[in-house]
């Protein structure tokens, strides 16, 4: 049988719509009711969760009337004035609040700072008992739900920035009356997993972002002792930015985020790359500049042994030996030449007063009897008969006469 009539979605959207403006109670009314997951917008506009005990409803304060009020944080009791309508793209209904006055501290509120202050003064907070987070893990530990989003944004940011690394999960519940125990039993497997079968270097302990009641596992006391009692270190990566839990202030480091957890736990494959090209570019220049002072090192050695050679000693000696050859050799020959311009020389004084070439020069050698030379006029007297050689021959002559020098 075809419908009598269809209406839209919107259309029904807006009927129920028309039904909250209608009721008189829904229009004008105060709650009660404590602050959870409050946040604002860019916009100006204040989103946030008033809730009781057993239920809660989603609440809208408009930048207008946010602008002239004291903003609650997060855990405050509150009265509420307001009215209730629907959010018709979504569906929702919603409290729309215009006025606000306190109403106390909330219990979970209450509760989470007793939890904090009291492990503040045991000291489990305190950077000195910290410890740092390896730079360059080869095992990880997480503990998380197997089907929340955390963990895939925590595997995907793994892989992307160090895939050498392989993970253990410790899975666990991370929400609910049940999951603080979990935690606490997840934290001390992998402890026990480190210490019997392979070391772990950090544990990751993640949860999405939610509302303070829905983060309340990660403010048990038990979690947090287990946390500060863990050998292996850990990182908080617990809700978002703006959420903070007992486990962040116990956990060696907290993350904003699963996401940033991830990102804290490893390195960036891409930087280790680039700082391993830095070093192996310093590392070259470095061994380079050993090589280039090693060489002339070398070659300064070599240098000096080829200077205090022996054979460079004996080359010298040969070439001294060769200047004293040359020099001894023109010396003798310098010598022999003065001997022979001196014998020449002695030859031509001898060949001058050799007696025929003496007579050849029209000299004459005088004799008179018995071959005695005649060299004075008072050698022979007149009438005397003598010998006269000249350089062809000889020839008898009479001394006619004895004439001497006059003086």
């Amino acid at each position: 049988m075809p419908p009598t009539s269809v209406y839209t979605v919107s259309q029904v959207s807006a009927y129920i719509k028309s039904l909250f403006a209608e009721d008189v109670l829904l229009g004008d009314l105060w709650l009660s009711g404590e602050i959870s997951n409050f946040k604002q917008a860019t916009s100006g506009h204040c989103y946030f969760t008033l809730k009781d005990a057993t239920s809660c409803i989603k609440a809208v304060i408009w930048r207008t009337q946010a602008n002239g009020m004291r903003l609650p944080r997060e855990g405050d009791a509150v009265v509420a004035h307001g009215y209730v309508s629907v959010y018709e793209p979504r569906g929702d209904y919603q409290f729309y609040v215009d006025a606000l006055q306190p109403g106390g501290i909330g219990w979970l509120w209450q509760e989470f700072q007793r939890l904090k202050t009291q492990l503040e003064a045991e000291g489990l907070f305190e950077a000195a008992r910290k410890r740092p987070i390896p730079s360059l893990p080869l095992r990880l530990g997480i503990v998380t739900s197997p089907a929340a989003a955390a963990l895939r944004d925590i595997l995907r940011t793994l892989d992307r920035r160090f895939p050498l690394v392989s993970v253990l999960l410790a899975p666990c519940a991370v929400q609910g009356d049940l999951a603080p125990a979990g935690i606490v039993a997840a934290i001390q497997a992998l402890n026990r997993w480190s210490t019997e079968r392979e070391p772990l270097d950090t544990i990751i302990i993640a949860r999405g972002g939610g509302s303070l009641e829905e983060l309340w596992a990660f403010n048990d006391e038990r979690v947090a002792r287990a946390i500060a009692a863990s050998s292996i270190p850990v990182i908080s990566g617990v809700g978002h930015e703006t959420d903070f839990t007992i486990a962040d202030f116990v956990a060696d480091l907290r993350a904003p985020t699963p996401t940033g957890a991830a990102t804290a736990a490893v390195p960036d494959m891409r930087e280790l790359r680039i700082a391993l090209a830095g070093l192996f570019s310093v590392a070259q220049n470095e061994i380079g500049a050993r090589l280039d002072a090693a060489r002339s090192g070398t070659q300064t050695l070599a240098a000096r042994l080829e200077r205090l050679s022996p054979q460079r000693g004996i080359a010298e000696d040969r070439q001294r030996l060769d200047d004293l050859q040359r020099r001894a050799t023109l010396a003798m020959a310098n010598r022999l030449a003065t001997w022979h311009e001196r014998v020449r020389s002695r030859q031509q004084y001898l060949d001058g007063i050799h007696p025929a070439n003496v007579l050849a020069r029209g000299y004459s050698i005088v004799t008179r009897a018995g071959d005695e030379v005649v060299s004075s006029t008072e050698q022979v007297s007149p009438g005397e008969r003598i010998h006269v050689r000249v350089s062809d021959g000889t020839f008898g002559a009479e001394v006619t006469g004895n004439q001497g020098e006059s003086k």
